[in-house]
């Protein structure tokens, strides 16, 4: 047997594949490498694996370790037993001996490092005056400024003196709901400043539960600058200007999952907040700290102290006793009180910020450059950089943790990881476009260019499309060229390898926070805690060499690409400073000084000969030139090469036979050999420096190390140039076997050293025997190590020595962690070029066929590997997954289709029936059919409806038996119809049936190719969407030809795509975007633009591109050649996009005898020329192809106007919700009589964000209005008191409020009971609608009011293009007009009520108000966008100052106008989707988008730019602020000088805006997608709601706020339900979800956390409810079964399946009463399902007892729909009389029936006037809840059999809940909740 983790999978003899399943080892994915080990072992110890853990000692620590870092203590046993954790002794050759064994390295005591800072010369403290005597060593600010007192200092609001238990004393306690009005300051006035000069400050606090809080520190910089840092948990990302700094506060509870920014959480701590305002300034702004200025406390928090100090102390240690430790305690004054037997940390928490990781510089940065932690920085919540409250002393990342004890997971899914900051590096576009092909331009400009190696294009290039953020941001204009929209369409996300020309190219960068390594032409920086990757491209060919200097400032690399061609980026930008040719040929290593002044490479020239080379790259920076300083050949070999640490003029290299020093002088570079003496003939792989433990520069503290083949580690002496000792590294086997127990040094073969690294205490060693060994310097014992799968090619130890970095040369990167003793794997990757890939779509992987002869598969989340499948005997070819099943088939060079199991990892069934390698693999969408291909020409079929598949058919001669393994060699149509291929001879393509294989099409493309001479031959195929009804083939002569399905005709073509044919290619679903893999290139193609100017073309691969695909989601792009490339699509997902053809459901389907017909009458081929389309674009047909209701087929276009268009692809189109049949129009309604309703509506849960500008705020008269549905809701936002304007028949879509505030107007769409949209215009005082108008008939699109009130403009949609002008003192018609073309938004000139403006598609419409008397006319003037403001839609405007009009587009353009002189003068790009609003004041601009962002702009400086006219340039114009929101921005309103405003967004939520703190709040917030269920808390004081989105939430039931919400992603929750009282606990309150996987959550309501998991259905639950005692859980799913489980354990004790085959509908529990039913048990459940049955169950789940009652079955009619579903099943029993049970569903009659269990039938029946979609029965009052299809809801009086409708919901009314007290009434319609009080029965 293999080695623990890898399982041989074989089927039939021939087989030979071997399966090694990552996921199923014994370790945790991503611990460490598989099959590695990690540890150490004692002489009789056992041995210690990466799961083990050991309590920390303190006082002892691994050498090289930060005396006070995390984490850093390692059990070493210290005094009694030594490190010697491993079997490998090390024996001297030298001078020196090993030491004894028990010794043990143990560090000397010395000052903080934090502390040492200050008395270093040349320090910024050295620099800084000394502190004022009475500062030192602390300051008491509370006490020195009398906070007491108030007379130097200032309360405001809610302030007080309280006295805390914890600390038991006096603290401040400052609350109140609004943070700026309640605060303390120090000093009282702001002209006035503390003068506070220590480094560090000092608060001692703890926020209050469930509120935000606000700190404020003006801080001085050395030059008098003051800078705001502010820290807020109310920040959701970090900000930066020249004067402001924001940080979010993250607090978060102690589990494994979090998310990062929110309330405080309940349990908060006491928390000593320790900022080092030095670090702050330094690294965030690069500015020197002077001192602090003020500092301002806002609520809510407890507030003790504040301190000053330039000391780092230490607060969990105070006292003399810990004097002596090499940290500083905290005095007793500053320390918090801990209880005898107490930990400090489980009673207080920590913050250090910035946190000690970060390697901040002595002195500014000279040049303009990123901070060094800023590269993690980007607009949007970030979790970095930001302090954590943390309960453990955390100073190992940039965000410490602050955690809530929790003794449970949380339920919340984990913040997804964000982002690197993109990356651009552009090139010039070409001037002159190309429409046969690409333009060329060269990446080396003194370099001859093949067209092969050019990576541009006619229409754009792009190496990396990333743009930096920053703000501010300066712009450039965006009108120097025509682009292809969207442009770029693709991101580089991720990339899946490692290495490519060597795989001893990985560093650490000097933070030790990210890796930096090349994949093949990219090069890829790692953050290893995240995972998260960014990217530098630009080389055309292997990176062969990297080099980093020591402030992470600049990035050196080469490729190997003869001849050599080196970059210089700057590190944290990724900009390409220089671009050079080296004289060195092939450069094999880089190395920079520490400075990064000097670059040093080695390599081979021309002829051969080794040489050396140094460049001068000090002025790169700073806009100069790489010079070469000196050049040196050497007749020796040079394997490494290394600039010194403590000179930047001395190097060191080695070789075979030689290890030399090298010094920089007067322009030349010399060398000097060091005396190997008998070690001479050694061949030597790597060198090291050792740096002193003082850090001393001198040249005498420093040792070399260099290592050997033959396993000997040479320490030499630098001063003297001789080797002080010599050491060697042997194996040694035991007598009896081959297990390693030791090694010595004696003589023999030793173990091949390939690399090794030097701490200040530790010495890594990486061999070629697969392990990683980490030694003490003085070699005594090992440490640690690490076994690899292949030889270790590389090794590097982080700079703070607690990490390993190490290489393999079978493509793994991972790094061994010291202190945990864990190694985590980063990369992996396949060893040869992929050859196929596959994806599935259900658990998100991705499988892989590489030349390296395995199989493997990722995880397109994680980008991880999961399973790998080796084949030693035959190499594997292609690869597809079943679409349904956890299995995947994969085809061989045998000839051999095998099916694997990935949840057994191993073959299942194994096909021979080709004779030669497998070309192609496929399968239909539905799985039930697999087909391949081979390389004889045989094409075989399989049945994959059974997981035994087998063969069907096969058919020999059919494919083009020469055609090469590709993606593209079989196509199946996207509906499973049709099969394609090549075949079967190169110049024809076959399309056959997929059921039968016969032939129905065979199309020539065997055009003649004049420039060959030779016959076009076909290379790859695919399918387009199935009502497309294309086929795509490439050719050999670079051509692409889209082909009719079904007659062959061509219907259009793409020539010259590339000088190589294409290989790969695969069209979208939407058929927007068309994938093309040409040679080394993707590119993408607009497929719906049939004159399309030219593809983009994204570059990064080295090697051709063997296949290309979209993700499952459609969201991403996946290529494959030397690596695989994950890109994400930028096109907005916003739009409604539609691809030309017919809809499939209007188009019937082809019989096989049409495409028979078809191809007979396709033209003889080959033929000299192929016939080209049109230029013309074919006329594109609607959704449905057929005439009109009524009419014959004709139409007259004599006076019908302008064509009816599609949808606009703009978001701001409103989409109304699927009109529902009002309650009206049936008989049997009864409305409430007016002062008689039972119902009030007291409060809506929601808002709409379907609808556009439907949200109004006038911030000075407070009046804040929105629509949910078809309410008008107007809330108070300070007591969150609702009122409720009903009266619209159909979805609001629009509001517009008038100047006075005094009149609101609101439009919503047509309903089907009236032919006009209507329009109701209210009074805002009284509430009450005044007017009802009517005109457009479909919906209204805009409202607008002229700034005299005195108008009202309306614009319909892009259907109606009406617009209508009304009077508004009668509200009468005064003019309407129709409008050529669709029209997206209307404005009133603010400066000119005469003047109105109105904005489409590619013009700008001024209209001029002229009034004769009582009429008005309107003047037209109409203006055509500029080419330059690019492509799309405008689809916003606003005013600006006078006469400026900005006007957003659909592609991200803001464009503004000179309404004088009507011309548009300048634009800019400000985003990267379609802008949907627009708001201005005199000098700001708010813009927000479809992608979310909204942003504002400093527009000051354009009334200036006006007088330049064209020429206006954009860089004027700056982004001051952006938040991104969680969807597409819908609606804003904001006060005059727009500092601060309300906005709305398409998820459903209203933000308050803050631009002055830089943070959005949520106001209004409801479900996104359709809310399944609502339950109550036993006490009424709380009720949860379950959604689609996945989310479950917990609401205060008094005041509807949001309290807990459990998130899990990329699932539905589709039922819940809430524990009942338990007995004596009251407190365990816990809820159920059930999901759409068929998984059951259970929710701690108490702990905020998820208590366990189960999977009790394969399939997804519909019902879930507890039994009476809450210990056991009942749940049913779609198939008809119902689960018995235990609610604490888990486990599923009964599965009962009476009901198999419907869905369960409703599961209902009682305690039973009815004693007469002659059953034992203690509960009485029922369960409905959607045939009609019911069956009843008396239970008692302590004994396992189930005993059926009672089985109800009820006849349906055949025809009984509701919105295209049957009415739901719907059963319950009677709470006010425990023998009844009431029945409601899809009967005879609409009805409910209550049966009684006692009589065995039915009693009574109550009439309905609609089927009932939704049941509900009051727990105290005999009421009945009904919800209707028809928008309508009915509550029946049981006792006096009366009823009430009541309307208020846009959709039907799915769900209604009473509450447990019987005064409220819960209803839902897709999202809307509304909350009815019972008041009047």
């Amino acid at each position: 047997m293999p080695r623990a983790g890898r399982a041989d999978a074989k089927a039939g003899s021939s087989s030979g594949a071997m399966a090694r399943g990552s996921a199923r080892r014994a370790q945790v994915m991503g611990s460490r490498v598989p099959g590695s080990r990690v540890g150490g072992r004692g002489a009789q110890g056992p041995r210690l694996g990466p799961e083990a853990t050991v309590p920390a000692r303190a006082g002892y620590r691994l050498p090289g370790a930060h005396p006070r870092a995390p984490g850093a203590w390692l059990p070493s046993g210290a005094r009694t037993r030594p490190a010697r954790l491993a079997d490998v002794g090390v024996a001297g050759e030298g001078v020196e001996s090993p030491g004894p064994a028990g010794s043990c390295l143990v560090p000397e005591a010395r000052p903080s490092p934090a502390v040492a800072l200050a008395r270093v010369p040349g320090s910024p403290d050295a620099r800084r005056p000394l502190p004022a005597a009475w500062q030192h060593p602390f300051l008491n600010v509370f006490r020195h400024f009398r906070v007491d007192e108030w007379k130097r200092s200032a309360k405001q609001g809610d302030v007080a003196v309280v006295t805390d238990k914890t600390l038991k004393g006096a603290v401040y306690r400052i609350r109140g709901s609004v943070s700026a009005a309640n605060y303390i300051q120090l000093p009282k006035n702001s002209t006035q400043s503390l003068g506070l000069t220590g480094r560090y400050l000092y608060v001692l606090f703890r926020p209050l539960p469930s509120k935000h809080f606000v700190i404020h520190l003006d801080v001085s910089t050395e030059d008098n600058q003051v800078i705001r840092v502010s820290f807020s948990n109310l920040f959701k990302e970090f900000k930066s200007t020249a004067t402001r700094l924001q940080f979010p506060f993250v607090l978060e509870a102690r589990t494994p999952q979090r998310d990062l920014v929110g309330l405080v959480p309940h349990g908060a701590r006491w928390t000593c907040l320790q900022l080092d305002l030095q670090d702050i300034l330094l690294v965030y702004l690069n500015r020197r700290y002077g001192h602090l200025k003020s500092v301002r406390l806002c609520a809510s928090l407890l507030v003790r102290n504040l301190y000053t100090s330039d000391l780092c102390f230490e607060p969990a240690i105070s006292g003399a006793p810990w004097a002596k430790l090499p940290v500083t305690p905290m005095p007793r004054e500053m320390a918090f009180p801990v209880p005898k037997g107490e930990s400090w940390h489980d009673r207080y928490v920590h913050v250090r910020f910035p946190s000690d990781s970060l390697k901040v510089p002595s002195k500014p940065i000279e040049r303009s450059c990123s901070p060094p932690e800023a590269v993690l920085l980007q607009p949007g919540p970030q979790p970095l950089p930001c302090p954590v409250a943390s309960s453990k002393p955390v100073r190992f990342s940039v965000s410490p943790v602050a955690q809530i004890p929790s003794p449970t997971a949380s339920g919340q899914a984990p913040l997804a990881p964000k982002p690197f900051p993109e990356i651009s590096l552009s090139q010039e576009r070409s001037e002159a476009s190309n429409t046969d092909g690409p333009g060329l331009h060269s990446l080396e400009p003194w370099a001859q260019v093949k067209a092969s190696d050019v990576h541009t294009a006619a229409a754009s290039t792009h190496v990396l499309t990333h743009e930096l953020t920053e703000v501010p941001v300066a712009l450039e204009d965006a009108s120097s060229c025509k682009r292809f929209l969207p442009d770029p369409v693709l991101r580089l996300k991720g990339v899946i390898g490692f290495g490519g020309h060597s795989t001893r190219q990985a560093l650490w960068t000097p933070d030790g926070t990210a890796v930096v390594y090349p994949c093949h032409a990219v090069i890829v920086v790692l953050l290893v805690d995240t995972g998260e990757q960014r990217f530098f491209l630009g080389h055309t060919d292997k990176v062969s060499a990297l080099a980093l200097d020591g402030s992470s400032s600049l990035l050196a690399s080469a490729q190997a690409k003869t001849p050599s061609v080196m970059r210089l980026w700057d590190f944290q930008t990724g900009q390409c400073l220089c671009l050079f040719q080296s004289p060195v040929h092939v450069v094999c290593s880089l190395s920079f000084s520490d400075s990064g002044a000097l670059l040093c490479g080695v390599g081979k020239d021309r002829h051969g000969r080794t040489m050396v080379v140094a460049w001068g790259t000090g002025q790169v920076g700073l806009g100069g030139e790489v010079v070469v300083l000196a050049k040196a050949h050497a007749d020796f070999d040079i394997q490494a090469f290394q600039v010194t640490f403590f000179d930047e003029t001395r190097m060191a290299s080695c070789g075979q036979g030689s290890v030399r020093l090298w010094r920089l002088r007067g322009g030349a570079l010399r060398s000097c050999p060091v005396d190997l003496g008998e070690h001479h003939v050694l061949q030597f792989t790597d060198l090291a420096f050792k740096q002193a433990q003082d850090g001393c520069p001198e040249p005498s503290a420093a040792m070399l190390f260099v290592c050997s083949r033959s396993g000997h580690i040479l320490e030499i002496d630098c001063q003297c140039m001789v080797v002080r000792h010599a050491r060697r590294l042997l194996p040694t086997q035991t007598p009896d076997g081959p297990h390693r127990q030791k090694q010595t040094f004696s003589t023999g073969p030793g173990i091949a050293i390939s690399s090794l690294s030097v701490s200040p205490a530790v010495c890594a060693v990486g061999s070629a025997d697969g392990y990683l060994r980490l030694w003490p310097l003085d070699f005594s014992s090992v440490l640690l190590e690490a076994e690899h799968e292949g030889p270790v090619s590389s090794v590097c130890v982080s700079p703070d020595g607690l990490r390993v970095l190490s290489a393999t040369s079978s493509g793994h990167l991972g790094f061994l962690d010291t202190p945990s003793r864990v190694y985590h794997m980063l990369a992996r990757s396949h060893t040869a070029p992929v050859l196929a890939l596959a994806t599935e779509q259900r658990r998100g992987q991705l499988a892989t066929v590489s030349q390296d002869r395995t199989v493997r598969i990722w995880d397109l989340a994680t980008l991880q590997q999961l399973y790998d499948f080796t084949s030693s005997e035959e190499a594997p070819c292609t690869v597809t997954f079943h679409p349904t099943r956890p299995t995947f088939f994969c085809g061989f060079s045998s000839g051999a289709v095998r099916s694997f199991s990935l949840e057994a990892a191993e073959v299942l069934v194994e096909h021979m029936c080709h004779q030669g390698a497998i070309t192609g693999l496929t399968a239909t969408p539905d799985g039930r059919l697999l087909f391949s291909s081979c390389s004889q020409g045989s094409l075989a079929q399989y049945d994959c409806a059974d997981p035994q598949w087998h063969v069907l058919r096969v058919a020999a001669d059919v494919v083009w038996p020469d055609a090469p393994a590709s993606p593209g060699t079989l196509a199946v149509s996207r509906d499973g119809r049709l099969l394609a291929f090549v075949g079967p001879s190169r110049h024809s393509v076959t399309v056959t049936g997929s059921a039968s294989l016969d032939e129905l099409l065979r199309v020539d493309i065997g055009t003649l190719d004049l420039a060959s001479g030779r016959l076009d031959s076909a290379v790859a195929v695919c399918f387009g969407p199935a009502a497309l009804g294309h086929l795509l083939v490439s050719t050999s002569s670079n051509r692409v030809v889209v082909l009719d399905a079904a007659s062959g005709r061509i219907i259009r073509e793409l020539p010259g795509v590339h000088p190589e044919p294409c290989s790969s290619l695969m069209l979208s679903e939407d058929a927007r975007f068309l994938l093309m893999a040409t040679g080394r290139a993707v590119k993408v193609w607009d497929y719906t633009t049939q004159a399309s100017p030219g593809p983009q073309v994204y570059i990064g691969h080295s090697e051709p591109v063997q296949a290309v695909t979209f993700s499952p989601d459609q969201q991403q792009v996946l290529s494959a050649g030397d690596a695989i490339f994950l890109w994400d699509i930028l096109a907005t997902t916003e739009s409604d996009q539609s691809f030309p053809g017919p809809s499939p459901a209007c188009e019937a389907g082809l019989g096989t005898g049409q495409l028979e017909d078809a191809a007979s009458r396709a033209s003889e081929l080959p033929r000299q020329q192929v016939p080209k389309p049109s230029q013309a674009a074919p006329p594109r047909l609607g959704i449905c192809a057929r005439p009109p209701e009524g009419g014959d087929g004709t139409s007259d276009t004599k006076n019908s106007g302008a064509p009816r268009t599609t949808c606009p692809a703009s978001y701001k189109a409103f989409t109304p919700a699927r009109a529902s049949r009002g309650p009206h129009s049936a008989k049997g309604t009864s409305l409430p009589p007016a002062g008689g309703a039972w119902l009030r509506l007291k409060a809506v849960v929601g808002y709409s964000g379907n609808g556009r500008a439907n949200m109004v705020w006038r911030p000075d008269t407070g009046f804040f209005a929105y629509t949910c549905g078809r309410l008008v809701v107007v809330e108070d936002l300070h007591s969150g008191a609702q009122q409720h304007w009903p009266g619209h028949p159909a979805e609001i879509s629009t509001l517009a409020l008038s100047h006075s505030a005094q009149v609101l107007a609101s439009a919503s769409g047509r309903s089907s009971t009236t032919a006009h949209c209507q329009i109701r215009v209210w009074d805002v005082s009284g509430g009450l609608c005044q007017h009802l108008i009517s005109h457009h008939s479909t919906t209204v699109l805009a409202l607008a009011f002229s700034p005299d009130d005195r108008l009202l403009v309306t614009l319909g949609d892009h259907d109606g293009r009406t617009l209508a002008l009304w009077g508004t003192a009668t509200y009468d018609l005064v003019s309407s007009t129709r409008l050529p073309e669709p029209v997206h938004g209307v404005a009133f000139n603010p400066w000119d009520a005469g003047e109105l403006t109105c904005v489409g598609q590619g013009t700008v419409t001024f209209w001029l108000l002229q009034q004769r008397g009582a009429d008005i006319s309107l003047q037209v003037h109409r203006e055509q966008v500029p080419g330059t403001v690019g492509a799309g839609e405008l689809t916003s405007l606003c005013y600006g100052a006078p006469p400026l009009l900005y006007c957003g587009t659909s592609s991200g353009q803001v464009c503004v106008w000179d309404t004088r002189a009507g011309r548009c003068f300048l634009s800019w790009e400000a985003d990267d989707g379609g802008i949907g609003l627009l708001l201005c004041s005199s000098s700001r601009l708010v813009s927000g988008g479809s992608t979310g962002r909204l942003r504002l702009w400093a527009v000051g400086a354009v009334s200036e730019l006006r007088c330049k006219g064209s020429g206006a340039r954009s860089s004027s114009v700056f982004m001051e602020h952006e938040l991104v929101l969680d969807g597409a921005v819908v609606s804003a309103s904001f006060d005059d000088s727009v500092d601060m405003g309300v906005v709305g967004t398409r998820a459903g939520t209203l933000w308050f805006i803050s631009w002055a703190e830089g943070t959005s709040t949520r106001l209004i917030s409801g479900h996104r997608s359709k809310v399944n269920e609502v339950v109550f808390s036993p006490g009424d004081s709380h009720c949860a709601t379950c959604s689609e989105d996945g989310s479950v939430r917990v609401w205060a039931l008094a005041s509807m706020e949001l309290v807990i919400q459990f998130q899990v992603l990329n699932q539905s929750c589709l039922c819940l339900a809430w524990s009942p009282r338990c007995c004596g606990r009251p407190e365990q309150q816990r809820l159920a979800a059930g999901y759409g996987d068929g998984s059951l959550r259970i929710f701690s309501v108490s702990r905020t956390a998820m208590e366990l998991k189960m999977h009790p259905h394969p399939v997804a639950l519909t019902t879930v409810t507890f039994s009476t005692d809450g210990q056991t859980v009942l749940s049913g799913d779609q198939d008809g079964l119902v689960a018995v489980s235990h609610s604490r354990t888990g486990m599923t004790f009964r599965v009962l399946n009476d009901h198999q085959g419907a869905p369960i509908s409703t599961i209902c529990v009682t305690r039973k009463e009815c004693e007469d039913l002659e059953v034992e048990g203690t509960d009485l459940w029922l369960a409905a399902s959607g045939d009609q049955r019911v069956s009843v169950w008396a239970c008692d789940w302590l004994r396992n007892r189930c005993e059926l009652v009672d089985w109800l079955s009820f006849p349906m009619p055949a025809t009984t729909e509701t919105q295209g579903h049957l009415p739901p099943s719907l059963a319950a029993f009677c709470p006010w009389d425990g023998a009844l049970l009431m029945y409601v569903g899809p009967g005879v009659d609409k009805e409910v029936i209550i049966y009684d269990l006692s009589q065995k039938q039915v009693v009574e029946k109550i009439p309905l006037p609609f089927c009932a979609m939704s049941l509900s029965l009051s727990p105290r009052t005999r009421l009945l809840a009904v919800g209707f299809a028809e928008c309508m809801l009915r509550l029946v009086d049981c006792a006096t059999g009366t009823a009430q409708d009541f309307v208020g919901h846009n959709n039907a009314v799915h769900l209604c809940r009473f509450t447990p007290s019987a005064r409220l009434l819960f209803t839902a319609a897709c999202n809307e909740i509304l909350v009815w009080e019972i008041s009047g029965c």
